[in-house]
C-alpha cells in the first residue's frame, strides 16, 4: 500500500522550496501525494502560488486561507492559530501516513502542532539552520516536533542531532531550490517577455546592458523599522541607477510598513529604474537573477540558490545573521551608502564560482526516497 504524504505549501517561496521533491513524490510508486496550499500562498498580494501549482501538474487536495490582515505581531500570532484550527480539520479529513513541513515560516508551526497531536508523523524539510528573527524559534520548534529530518547541509544534521534527535532520523538531502536552479541552467533563457508576461508596476527598461533584482522582507524582531529600512534600500538602488527588479515582501510583521515604503517612495520619487513584481514563476526567477549583476536585499535566495549560481550577493540587515553562506554574499547594515558601495563592488567583481554547499540539485529525489522508505512512528528515540 502507498504511503499518503501531505505536504503543506505556506508561502511563494515555500512552492519554489519543495517543487523538485512533490514531483518526486508524485512521481513515485510507493507514495501518494496530497498537496495543502494555504496562508500567504494563496493571496494574490503576496503573488498567489495557486496558477504555478496547477500549470506544474499538481493537483490541490485543500486550500486553508488563514491569513489576518495588519502585518503585526498580533496578526501574525492570530494567524498561527487559525492556522492550527484549520489545519487539525484538513489533516482529520485527509489522514496522511506523514506530514511534510517546509523551512521556517511562522505558518508552518500551525501544521507542525497540528500533525503532532493528531499522532500523524511529521517531516521537517531544511531544519538545523540559524537565522534571525521569529523564524530561528519557529524552525528549532518545529524540528523537535518532528519525527523525520530531511536538511540541506551537514552542518544543519549536526546542529539536529546535537538538539537531541536520532541521527538515524536525519537526513542530508540537499535543498530542493537548488534541483530547480541546477534544471533551470539547461535552457537559461527566459523565454518570455518578462514585463508582458508578469505584468508588474513601473517603468519598462531594457535590461540588456545590466540589472539588478532587489527581494527586502520584513524582519519580525525589528518590524517598527521596517519602513526606514526598506527606505535605505531604495535610496541606496536608485542612487546605483541601473534598472532594478523589485520583488514584493512576504507577510511577516512589518510588511504593510515595508509596501508604505515602496509606494510612498514610488509615488513621491518616481524612479525611472524600478519596476516592481509580485511572483515569478520559480524557474523563471531564477533565469532573471541568474542574468543580473547582482541580487540586493535579505531573502535566503540569495544565500541558496545564488551562491550555486555564482550570483554576487549584497545581504543586508540581520535577517539571515547566522546561515551558512558561500563567497557569493556581502553582508552590511541598513545604510543606503554602504549598499551601494557593496552593491558597486558586487557588480564589478562579477560572477563567483558554483557553490555546492546546499546540495547538487537533485534533493526532490532524495526526499522521496527517505519517505517511502522511511520507518515512520510518532515515538521519538532522543538522544540527549
Amino acid at each position: 500500500m502507498s504511503r499518503r504524504v501531505c505536504v503543506v505549501v505556506t508561502s511563494r517561496p515555500s512552492y519554489s522550496r519543495i517543487r523538485s521533491a512533490l514531483q518526486s513524490i508524485q512521481a513515485h510508486g510507493d507514495l501518494d501525494l496530497y498537496l495543502v496550499v494555504a496562508a500567504s500562498a494563496l493571496l494574490d498580494r503576496f503573488g498567489s502560488v495557486v496558477r504555478y501549482v496547477e500549470e506544474d501538474g499538481f493537483e490541490i487536495a485543500s486550500q486553508v486561507y488563514s491569513v489576518l490582515e495588519g502585518g503585526n505581531p498580533l496578526t501574525m500570532t492570530k494567524t498561527a492559530g487559525i492556522g492550527l484550527v484549520e489545519m487539525a480539520t484538513v489533516l482529520d479529513q485527509l489522514r496522511p501516513d506523514v506530514t511534510v513541513v517546509i523551512a521556517d515560516r511562522f505558518e508552518i508551526i500551525s501544521t507542525a502542532v497540528a500533525s503532532s497531536y493528531m499522532n500523524i508523523p511529521l517531516a521537517h524539510v531544511q531544519g538545523g539552520e540559524v537565522t534571525g528573527s521569529i523564524d530561528e524559534k519557529v524552525r528549532h520548534s518545529v524540528t523537535k516536533l518532528a519525527n523525520l529530518h530531511l536538511v540541506s547541509t551537514q552542518k544543519a544534521a549536526e546542529r539536529v542531532v546535537r538538539m537531541g534527535e536520532d541521527a538515524a532520523t536525519v537526513h542530508v538531502t540537499g535543498c530542493p531550490s537548488i534541483d530547480i536552479a541546477r534544471e533551470m541552467l539547461e535552457s537559461p533563457e527566459l523565454d518570455v517577455g518578462l514585463f508582458e508576461e508578469y505584468g508588474g508596476v513601473g517603468p519598462r527598461f531594457d535590461l540588456s546592458d545590466g540589472y539588478l533584482v532587489v527581494l527586502q522582507h520584513p524582519v519580525t524582531t525589528e518590524f517598527d523599522q521596517s519602513r526606514v529600512h526598506v527606505l535605505e534600500t531604495l535610496e541606496a538602488v536608485h542612487k546605483v541607477g541601473l534598472p532594478t527588479l523589485w520583488f514584493w515582501p512576504n507577510v511577516d510583521a512589518g510588511t504593510d510598513a515595508t509596501s508604505d515604503g515602496i509606494r510612498s517612495f514610488r509615488e513621491l520619487r518616481q524612479p525611472d529604474n524600478l519596476h516592481f513584481f509580485k511572483n515569478l514563476r520559480p524557474d523563471d526567477f531564477l533565469r532573471v537573477a541568474l542574468g543580473s549583476r547582482a541580487i540586493v536585499g535579505n531573502s535566503s535566495v540569495a544565500i541558496r540558490e545564488c551562491s550555486y549560481l555564482g550570483v554576487p550577493a549584497v545581504n543586508i540587515g540581520s535577517r539571515q545573521d547566522g546561515r551558512e553562506r558561500g563567497a557569493n554574499v556581502v553582508d552590511v547594515g541598513y545604510d543606503r551608502d554602504e549598499i551601494v558601495e557593496a552593491t558597486l563592488r558586487q557588480m564589478a567583481r562579477g560572477r563567483y564560482p558554483r557553490d555546492e554547499l546546499y546540495g547538487d540539485g537533485r534533493a526532490g529525489a532524495r526526499i522521496a526516497d527517505v519517505l517511502a522508505s522511511a520507518h515512520l512512528t510518532v515515538e521519538k528515540k532522543l538522544a540527549y
